[in-house]
């Protein structure tokens, strides 16, 4: 695989993680059967005329396996980058998965970059956001780094 398709790859694993642990917030969804359905209807599918790029399972998997085990660390460290008067509650459900998955990375992730990691989860943030959610996502990430990857 080129270095090109390997990045592709890994930004599609990157937000179908994403999608998938809003997922199992929402609906509760247990993670076997979700990364199953993942597995064999959404990495590299089309849905309704939507073509989902082919993302890298194991990457996939790493990360919302990693986040599912390590989810009261995750969110320390991100609640401790909040403004005073935050909570992570306050935030809304995409954006606490953005910020979980781009903090597992950081975390468990010591072979990809801190810059790779805060660009690329600021990529999937435009996905769902506007300029000042991307920056703010930036900023968090950017906060974590610094403490955890000294």
């Amino acid at each position: 695989m080129t270095q090109t398709a390997r990045s592709k790859s890994r930004s599609a694993a990157r937000l179908a993680a994403v999608q998938a642990l809003y997922q199992q917030e929402m609906e509760g969804t247990a993670l076997r059967p979700l990364l199953h359905e993942f597995h064999m209807h959404r990495l590299g599918a089309t849905i309704e005329d939507v073509e989902y790029a082919d993302a890298e399972v194991e990457f996939f998997d790493d990360i919302v396996t990693g986040v599912d085990a390590r989810r009261d660390e995750i969110d320390r460290l991100i609640a401790a980058k909040l403004a005073e008067g935050w909570s992570l509650s306050r935030l809304d459900r995409p954006m606490r998965q953005i910020l979980r998955a781009g903090t597992y990375e950081l975390l468990a992730r010591a072979d990809v970059s801190v810059g790779s990691v805060i660009s690329e989860y600021v990529d999937v943030a435009h996905a769902f956001y506007d300029k000042r959610e991307t920056a703010f996502v930036n900023g968090l990430l950017d906060g974590v780094a610094k403490e955890i990857r000294r």
